[in-house]
Order: C-alpha cells, then structure tokens, then sequence
C-alpha cells in the first residue's frame, strides 16, 4: 500500500529546502516563502538554506541534514524545494528512510527533485508531489493554472478523476489501448541516473511520465535506449511523454532526428498505451503529478485519469 501524507490545511508549516544547486539569487527564497506566507501558511527555512558549494546548494551533509532535519520536525507538515538544477542524486544514501516512512510529509519539486522522490517512494512507499518549487513559480507570479492545480492536490483528499490540459489541448496518440498502473517518472535524466540503483523503483505495472528539457536530440535517444535495455520500457503497462522543452538538434545542417522521430522509434511498437502532450514539465503553466498513485491511462481515448487522491 502507498503511503499517503496528511493534506495540507491553511497555518500548517512548510519547510523550505535546496537539495540540489543554489538559486540565483538569495531573493527567490524569500519572495516564494511571501507567496506562502500570503496564503496563509507558516514557513520554517532549512538550517543550511543560504548555503553554496561550487555548483550544489551547500555541501551533501548539509543539504542531506535540511531534509532529515525536516521530516524529523512534528511542526512541519509539508516540505518544498527552491529549485532543481543539479546536485540531488548525491545526498540519496544520506536520508533516513526510516525516519522518512515514521513522519510521512508532503514533498514537492521536480526537475533534479525527481531522483529524492523516487528514492522515497522506493523505500518508503511515500507519494509525492513533481510541482511548482519555491525559487522557481512561487516567487514570481506563479500561473494561475498552475497554481490551481497544484494546491488542488495537496489540500484535498478528493479525487480529481480525468486530467484535463490547460487551453482544452488533447494528448495525441502514439499507440492505442488502455491500462492502469502506478504513476511513477519526472526528469527523463534523472531516471537514468538512478537506473541499476537500489535507490530507482520497479517500473512492472506501472505509468510511465517522463519529461525533458535543453538535450540534444541524440542524448535524448541515448536516454530512451537506457530506458528500454534495462526493460523499463517493458515493464511498464502504459507510458505519457510530457513535455521536451527544447529537446531538438543544435545543428540542423548535419544529419539528425527530432525527438517526435525518436519518440515514435521507441514507443509506437510496444504493444501498450502510449501519449504525448501532457502539459507538465520546465514550463510555466502545467500540471502537478502525484508520484505514486494509481493512475489509469487511455491512450485510445486520449486521457489521463487519476485513480485516486495523494494526500489522506
């Protein structure tokens, strides 16, 4: 069974944490914990927030200790990175799982975010949230699309059924079918990296999401063979490609594939459903996934439901 954290409610605590790189500017911090603060939420900062190292967010004992710290805290009912960028990968093996599955949190972020909440849900069964992060939406307008759907999912534990796509656009078909599964993805490099690993879940009976950004297209094919020579493509029941924000070849003048050409090499044979056009990933008005829920995708219907609520 999953594990689900308590939904949030308004004067709940929110902690604040940089598990990967730095943000630009110590600003961002502070003007996306405001935006929490106006709605009516308390914030507490992690010890070693202002921290940098290089091109980390503090050295990984520091940005290791935030979290644990975090979900040790009995005040804290919710806890949301400042940005991705690099640097989650290494401070896996120094979170306490055990703590982790005692005290289960809301956890929110995406991008390099998308290796902790695997590794999470991986050891401890916890759902967790690939939305909008405090350096990045919050502190500078965030969409209102965004935003909806965001808190939504956090502070409700209704259902929210089919997800529908801002602007009424449909998801196109790559291959027909219907199957339910577990939704589990995020970053299409940060999967990778963590394949082979005791910190990457199982993807049998799973929904794949996957979503991409700045990567030459022959990377981007380089990812999706690791995907299918490691069987994750195989295994799982139905899989949604999000969006590839800037995934396209640099040199158009020389030989190349789009990444619809790769998308289709590698998905359209699988004998499984298959879509492309959900509106989550790098960009500003998207959708907020629940890593870890039950999810059923028809790709023959073109939608996305989601089976159940994140939170209890």
């Amino acid at each position: 069974m999953p594990l689900k954290p308590r939904a949030l409610k308004k004067g709940d605590v929110i902690g604040i944490v940089t598990p990967a790189s730095p943000p630009s500017s110590t600003e961002k911090i502070y003007k996306g914990a405001e935006y929490l603060e106006r709605l009516g939420y308390r914030v507490k900062f992690g010890k070693n927030i202002e921290k940098s190292y290089g091109y980390l967010a503090g050295t990984d004992q520091q940005r290791s200790n935030d979290i644990n710290e975090m979900f040790a805290d009995k005040e804290v009912k919710a806890i949301i990175a400042v940005r991705g960028g690099y640097g989650t990968p290494r401070i896996l093996p120094l979170l306490d799982y055990s703590l982790i599955k005692k005290n289960p949190k809301i956890l929110v972020g995406y991008s390099d975010m998308t290796a902790l909440q695997l590794a999470v849900y991986k050891r401890t069964g916890l759902i967790s949230f690939s939305g909008p992060m405090v350096g990045v939406e919050m502190f500078n307008g965030i969409d209102p699309f965004t935003e909806e759907h965001f808190w939504s999912l956090i502070t409700s534990t209704k259902g929210i059924g089919t997800v529908l796509n801002p602007d009424g656009k449909e998801l196109a078909t790559i291959a027909k079918g219907k199957a339910s599964g577990i939704l589990l993805g995020g970053n299409l490099s940060l999967i990778v990296a963590l394949a082979g690993s005791k910190y990457l879940p199982s993807f049998k009976n799973s929904i794949l999401f996957i979503e991409e950004i700045e990567e030459e297209t022959y990377r981007f094919d380089r990812m999706m063979n690791h995907l299918r020579i490691t069987n994750i493509l195989r295994d799982t029941k139905g899989i949604v490609v999000c969006e590839l924000t800037d995934v396209k070849a640099s040199d158009t003048s020389k030989p190349f594939l789009t990444a619809d050409q790769v998308i289709s090499d590698y998905l359209a044979d699988l004998k499984k459903p298959v879509v492309t056009g959900l509106v989550y990933g790098h960009i500003r008005k998207k959708l907020t996934i629940p890593i870890g829920i039950r999810a059923t995708l028809d790709a023959t219907k073109k939608t996305l439901r989601f089976d159940e609520s994140g939170v209890r």
